[in-house]
């Protein structure tokens, strides 16, 4: 039987949603493995929109997270407030500008950042019921949040003052390169620095390719 893995999306663009090449090397990576593979959103506002060919924001521009994360799975995407743990064998959260803005406020609260509910809820519940997580890029920020007292184990490369924001949360960040991963296998819970030390595609998917092979593992 096929692993039924789920892949958060958080809107589309590096900027303002879910970092592109890390959705697609990401779907690649689950698609050659063989998994079954559904995309998530949630179906809320972005909180702003972004020229991402000039790095500015667009005023008086409204878009929703789910309708652009469906661009990058070609229209087929689920909400995800009608998702629960039992629905999947794994979870994979993507990284992008998105995470920081739409699904947490990290962006804009630095430490004192929230999370979403129904994220920290499907996060909770999947580790709950003893399923892998994986996090990319910026994305172990919800990590942190949700699984912070139960001590996780993280990365999201070696910047000083994100990791110290984890840490605050209770999560124990680990300095790791581009091409490699941190897992812990506690908590079932596996992430990559991706873009947030990437300066190419190539760099992001070493890492990428990784996690998506330990999750699988770890289902």
């Amino acid at each position: 039987m096929k692993t039924k893995v789920a892949v958060i999306l958080s809107g589309c663009g590096a900027y303002d949603g879910s970092e592109i090449h890390e959705s697609v090397l990401t779907l690649l990576a689950l698609a050659k493995s063989g998994a079954d593979v559904s995309c998530i959103a949630p179906d809320i506002a972005q909180k702003h929109v972004i020229d991402h060919s000039k790095g500015k924001e667009m005023e008086d521009e409204d878009r929703n997270v789910m309708v652009e994360a469906a661009r990058i799975s070609r229209g087929d995407i689920l909400p995800l407030d009608n998702v629960k743990a039992d629905d999947f064998d794994a979870f994979i959260y993507v990284g992008g500008f998105g995470v920081a803005k739409n699904l947490s406020s990290y962006a804009f609260d630095g430490a004192d950042y929230d999370v979403d509910p129904s994220v920290v809820d499907l996060i909770q519940a999947t580790h709950a019921a003893g399923k892998p997580q994986g996090f990319m890029c910026i994305a172990p920020v919800l990590a942190a949040r949700a699984l912070g007292p139960k001590g996780v184990q993280l990365t999201i490369g070696n910047d000083a003052e994100t990791a110290a924001a984890l840490e605050s949360q209770g999560a124990q960040h680990i300095n790791c390169s581009v091409n490699s991963i941190v897992v812990d296998k506690a908590n079932r819970v596996v992430t990559t620095p991706a873009y947030m030390l990437a300066e190419s595609i190539t760099e992001a998917e070493s890492g990428i390719n990784q996690l998506v092979e330990a999750v699988l593992k770890l289902s």
